[in-house]
């Protein structure tokens, strides 16, 4: 594949700009982009926002020969080398980006694939879902960022011709010449794997917000649909199917806190416990008043693939020891830091 043809930043910018602003393709600081320019590999900064593409510079640009050739000696965990001073880091994901043999690759969490990848018999299930003349493979659960590149690269290895990764737990990659092509391929891909809510009936009214006699307070979590969570199967769900990919539990958390009763939480509260979200059973979603926006956004992620599971579906989670590398990682940190 030739990487000779030149790639318009306005292009780049003017898409990222697009899916970033709908949160069923992108959830805030989630996903990135990256484009080859002779031997710098441009890629979105960790903690930043495809959205805020136009307002602000997102992009890091890095030494993409000295990443191949790194690669090439089987180091998957080489730091990128800047080729333009930057106060921001590069991608978690930059190594994957740079042994992708394609001239723009994006990688996001869009919420249709995600719910099948979530899924214990995901791969059997796409496999149903995608026609022969796409190019796919499927790559299990990898901690991103060393592990996931070298699964990656071994994929790769055997079919050249990939456009498509599904990560299973996480998102998709997609390899292009240009942003015409990656944008045709997401448009297949997410027809193929079109799945609308299971969920019937929505609760839209909002509880009345929870004061504490302490002076806290805690208030409904302003997403539609939310409070669905508190109710039925899907608050079973919560305790069983809490960690289904790397951001949910970086941005909320190792496990949900749920409560069966308003007393339950005040009296935890009064021990000195102080949750910043909390599932109350059968009343709804409730957070501090500083919950920022990017945990709302992947709250939102979550629920929308809950939504789309039917309640006698398997789903796969990451164990103990996957979420806990996730939540002492110190390059998740400062993705949690920058993105707000």
């Amino acid at each position: 594949m030739t990487l000779k043809k030149t790639i318009s930043r306005e292009s780049i910018v003017d898409y990222c700009a697009h899916i970033g602003a709908n949160p069923m393709l992108v959830q805030g600081a989630g996903g990135n982009i990256s484009w080859k320019d002779d031997e710098i590999l441009w890629i979105k900064a960790s903690g930043t926002w495809l959205a805020n593409a136009k307002e602000k510079d997102i992009f890091t640009a890095v030494d993409l020969f000295d990443l191949q050739r790194e690669v090439r000696k089987g180091n998957y965990s080489v730091t990128p080398k800047l080729k333009r001073k930057s106060l921001l880091r590069p991608s978690i994901e930059t190594i994957l980006h740079a042994l992708m043999p394609h001239k723009i690759v994006l990688h996001i969490h869009a919420i249709e694939p995600l719910s099948y990848l979530v899924r214990a018999d995901c791969e059997q299930q796409i496999k149903n879902k995608i026609t022969a003349d796409i190019s796919w493979e499927m790559v299990s659960y990898q901690k991103p960022g060393e592990a996931l590149a070298k699964a990656v690269a071994e994929k790769i290895s055997k079919a050249p011709d990939t456009k498509i990764l599904l990560l299973q737990n996480h998102g998709i990659v997609i390899g292009g010449s240009d942003i015409k092509e990656i944008e045709k391929f997401l448009t297949q891909l997410l027809s193929m794997l079109k799945l609308q809510p299971f969920l019937g009936a929505f609760i839209n009214e909002n509880p009345a917000p929870i004061l504490i006699t302490n002076g806290k307070s805690y208030i409904p979590v302003p997403i539609p649909g939310i409070h669905n969570l508190a109710f039925s199967h899907l608050f079973k769900r919560l305790r069983t199917d809490w960690g289904l990919y790397p951001d949910h539990v970086v941005f909320l958390g190792p496990e949900p806190i749920c409560y069966d009763s308003v007393s339950l939480l005040i009296e935890d509260i009064e021990k000195g416990n102080s949750p910043e979200l909390v599932f109350l059973k059968e009343i709804g979603v409730y957070s501090k008043p500083e919950f920022s926006v990017a945990k709302q956004l992947q709250l939102q992620c979550y629920y929308e693939v809950l939504i789309r599971q039917p309640q006698d579906v398997l789903l796969h989670s990451l164990d103990k020891q996957q979420i806990s590398e996730l939540i002492d990682w110190e390059a998740e940190k400062y993705r949690q830091l920058i993105s707000k």
